[in-house]
């Protein structure tokens, strides 16, 4: 059996999404929950790696098993076995076709700043936080020179592992709900710090350090030494994942909803 799973996460305590030796990760988390369940081993493929402190309102994976187990195993039984920082959403499953990396075809990150005087103690690693003024207009215009196919070498992790640094960003916007400034960018795919390091850049024309049109020089240059520092990982979200319809799943979109104590929205 193939089953794929959607999940959300706060990634404040994690190394990131992947597995790794002595530290703990979301999918090591994941797999020893879904083993506890399966009684025997699992390998499970996520649609897409989050970094370090990085959060998911959604995170759609697959794993195989021989073991039949009911659908609320992979739910209710998974989450007995999860820190509560981590949680099963619904489990499906799916044909021999389905990956979750591979046949996804849009992804979704939205990003939430913290803009005052002062951190927030609630919001400390919900929200990046910026203490300057920022100019809303610069910044609405700025965003909008990444949507389009681009090469993105200069918001490009130098660890970045990616054959190809060309991807297609199909919608950006920013809403501002005082203090809090909400990006949300949509695309084929992302590199490795891209969108923190887009969001570094954002941040430095709102607040006067350069005009609207630089992100485009940026794209243009191709030169990481030449953008602004990446900027912090928790206010990003992993919030959708796009697939063929044909799959029917139950839901695979949320958003960052501030005005919910949980920090989290109703499914859309």
């Amino acid at each position: 059996m193939k089953i794929a799973l959607c999940i959300e996460y706060d990634g404040s305590d994690y190394s990131g999404w992947q597995k790794q030796n002595d530290v703990d990760s979301i999918q090591g988390e994941i797999e020893k929950a879904l083993e506890s369940i399966a009684l025997e081993k699992i390998d499970t493929y996520a649609s897409g790696r989050t970094d370090t402190g990085v959060h998911a309102l959604i995170q759609i994976i697959h794993f195989e098993t021989s073991i039949e187990r009911p659908v609320t195993a992979w739910i209710r039984g998974v989450n007995a076995f999860l820190p509560s920082s981590i949680r099963v959403l619904w489990a499906q499953e799916v044909d021999d076709t389905f990956h979750a990396r591979y046949s996804a075809t849009q992804r979704h990150y939205e990003y939430l700043v913290y803009n005052a005087s002062f951190p927030s103690a609630l919001w400390a690693n919900k929200a990046g936080w910026i203490h300057d003024d920022l100019d809303f207009n610069k910044m609405k215009k700025a965003i909008q020179y990444f949507e389009g196919e681009h090469d993105f070498s200069a918001f490009r992790s130098s660890e970045c592992q990616a054959k190809s640094p060309v991807r297609t960003i199909t919608r950006t916007s920013i809403l501002n709900y005082h203090p809090f400034y909400l990006f949300k960018f949509s695309a084929n795919g992302f590199l490795h710090h891209q969108i923190r390091n887009m969001m570094g850049a954002i941040l430095y024309i709102g607040k006067g350090n350069y005009p609207s049109e630089y992100i485009n020089e940026l794209l243009i240059s191709k030169d990481r030494k030449k953008s602004p520092p990446t900027f912090s990982p928790h206010g990003l979200y992993l919030c959708g994942v796009d697939y063929d319809p044909c799959y029917a799943f139950p839901f695979t979109h949320r958003t960052v909803n501030i005005f919910d104590n949980n920090h989290l929205s109703q499914d859309r």
